[in-house]
Parts: C-alpha cells; structure tokens; sequence
C-alpha cells in the first residue's frame, strides 16, 4: 500500500450509525498490521462518540485511541489538516471549503464511501469516477450485499469470535451477569435499539400477552421517552418490569465490542441506522431493521430492497412475513405488526436457520475495509 496516510472525516447524523461505521473502518485500518497505514478521524460530535468509546475526551481536539488519531472538525473548518494520502468523505458528508483547497495542493485519492443499500442500481455505481469542480476526482464506493459492491465492514476474525462465543452456554451466562440480567433459558431474549418513534406500547403490549415467556433488554438512552410512557416512571440502569409474560430490563448503554455480544446471545436483535443493522448480519441471529427514515418514504423503497434479496431464497410464506413484519414495524402499521408477530414467532427456528446461511453468504463477497484498499491501490 504505496498510500499510508488516510483521513476518515465523518459527520454524526443519527447519532451512532455513521460513527460507528467510521469508528470500526478506523480500527480495522489502524489494526492491520500488514497494512502499515496511519489512519486519522475526523469527527463533528465528539459527545455522541463517547458513547460508543469511554476512552474519548469530547473536548479533545486531537486524542489517539486504539492507534487511531482522533481530530474534531466543524462545515466551515478542520484545523490541523494538512497532508494525506487517501480522503474518506464517509456518506457525503461535505468537506470545508479548506480541506479541499489543501487536496488541490496534495492531490490525495477522494472516496466518497456512501450508505449501504440493497438496491439494484448500486451495483453499477459502485467505484464511479466523477470530476469536481476542483479539479479533483472523487471515486464512489458503495457498501452492499453482492460481490459486484464494496461488501460490508467485519473485522477478519468475526465469525469465529462469534460462534466460540456463541457455543460457550457459561460465557454467555457471565457476560449476562455483568449486565445486570440473571439469564433465563426458558425465555425469548430480545435486544432493541431503535429509534424514539418506535411504536414501542403496542410492541410491549403485544409481548406481554405471549404465551411465552419474552425478556427484552433496552439499551440507557435508547426511546426512553416510550419506556416512560409505558412504564410510567422514568426507567434507569438496572431497573427490571414485569408485564404479563414480558420482563423489561434497562442495561448500560456499552462500547461497541460488548454491543456486539448483546448481538450474538440474544435470541432476535431489533437495530436501526446502519452499524447495528450490519452487526446483527454478521451475528446470525434473527433480526428486524428499523431504517432511518428519510423525506418522501425513501427510506421504504432501501427497505423493501433489503427484505427481497435478504429473503429470495426462502418459501413465499417467509418472504411475506419478513416483508409484513418490517414495513409494519417502521410504517408503523399496528394491526399488522399484531397480526404478523405470531407468525414470525412461529417461524423463528427456520429464521435462526436462514441467519447463519446469510451470514455465511455475505462472508463470500469479502470485508469492505479490505475491499476498499484493493480499490484505492487500483486507482493509483
């Protein structure tokens, strides 16, 4: 890799979707080894990414954390930039006007790493040139689900972390200690991170009238507004409800290491945005996707993409209850969110099945941090 020095700027729209992203890509890069590259962050909101990194000083213009140099930047200015071989414009995130005044002088390699989309045109958009006004060229590199894309952001050891994990009943039984939750085998455990306009009540409400024991486990800070509401008291760490058949349990809001294990022991993982959606794939376990919304439903047709090719190989009856259960849970569409879950209960075994298999499908078309150095290497 001729190219070693590479400035990650990214902008936190949604909280932790796009700087859990760049916070990954970032340590995966700085990890290489083999790679020998040095990898700097450029990050607007410094208090949003304490939440994913106790480690960080959000009043910290420069920081290094895990061999990643960690810079704060504003619309109008990135003080402090001044070379780089490789610029990552993580999701078109906009780079002051001085920045790109330096690159003009540098000429660095400019990626535009954009979101991650199912949808067909992706594919022959994937690693596009086009000028800019500067003078300069900026090369799109599109995240996806087929090998024909960038593929998705994993470390190279996170299958096999994963399933040791996964096959070791006393790990998982400790690491549910340390959050605070006695495990309960004979339950179906649900992690749920979602965004504050959730129709949590009706969800709650549903759960609670299972005939079956339900544990959901809720993230501090994530739709508290709904717990209150459900709850009516203001919930806090620690705090366990029971509703019916459903336990309610208010857990530390963890880095994104222990997110990962929530992922991996729960039975069925509610996540929303971009970085949680990817990890709850590579978790092989049932999942359902809370996108973030955008103007005129665009976010519907992402959606409506994703659940077509996430599920083209299953029986048509899967295929509407994975679409049912999706477009009611984000529309929302209460009648059929209560009508569907039943359903999707009742397939859960054959869901558990198809996680692993799509999991090991994606495995196929490479890891994004690779794939994207390869593409950089092919540029120059």
């Amino acid at each position: 890799m001729p190219h070693k020095q590479i400035a990650i700027f990214c902008q936190v729209v949604d909280n932790y979707g796009d700087i859990g992203v760049c916070w990954r890509l970032a340590r995966q890069w700085a990890a290489a080894a083999d790679a020998n590259l040095h990898i700097t962050l450029w990050v607007d909101d410094l208090t949003s990414f304490k939440r994913l990194c106790a480690a960080a000083d959000p009043q910290a213009a420069y920081q290094q954390i895990d061999g990643v140099a960690l810079r704060l930047w504003s619309q109008t200015d990135a003080k402090g930039f001044d070379s780089a071989d490789v610029v990552i414009e993580a999701f078109g995130c906009n780079l002051p006007e001085s920045v790109i005044a330096r690159m003009q002088q540098l000429r660095p390699v400019w990626i535009n790493l954009e979101y991650l989309s199912a949808e067909a045109w992706v594919e022959s958009c994937h690693g596009a040139a086009s000028p800019h006004i500067s003078g300069l060229t900026k090369y799109f590199f599109f995240p996806g689900f087929s090998p024909q894309t960038g593929g998705l952001l994993a470390e190279r050891n996170v299958i096999p972390e994963c399933e040791m994990f996964q096959a070791n009943a006393h790990a998982i039984a400790q690491w549910w200690q340390r959050l605070g939750w006695p495990a309960r085998p004979d339950a179906c455990v649900i992690s749920l991170f979602c965004y504050p306009h959730a129709p949590l009540v009706e969800l709650f409400a549903l759960w609670a009238q299972s005939t079956h024991p339900v544990v959901c486990l809720v993230p501090q800070g994530v739709a508290m507004d709904a717990l209150e509401v459900y709850l009516q008291q203001k919930p806090d760490v620690g705090m366990r409800f029971i509703r019916g058949a459903l336990t309610l349990q208010i857990i530390p809001f963890v880095d994104q290491p222990e997110y990962d294990r929530l992922l991996w022991a729960a039975d069925i993982n509610f996540v929303r945005g971009e970085d949680s959606f990817v990890r709850a794939q590579w978790a092989a376990r049932p999942f359902i996707w809370h996108i973030y919304p955008q103007t005129q439903a665009a976010h519907l047709e992402k959606l409506r993409a994703f659940i077509q090719r996430h599920t083209a190989d299953l029986p048509p009856s899967m295929q509407t209850v994975a679409a049912d259960l999706s477009l009611a849970w984000n529309l929302p569409d209460l009648a059929v969110l209560r009508q569907v879950w039943p359903e999707f209960i009742e397939q859960l075994p054959k869901w558990q099945q198809h996680a692993r298999t799509w999991r090991d499908v994606l495995a196929l078309n490479g890891n994004l941090a690779d794939k994207l150095l390869l593409f950089i290497q092919k540029i120059v």
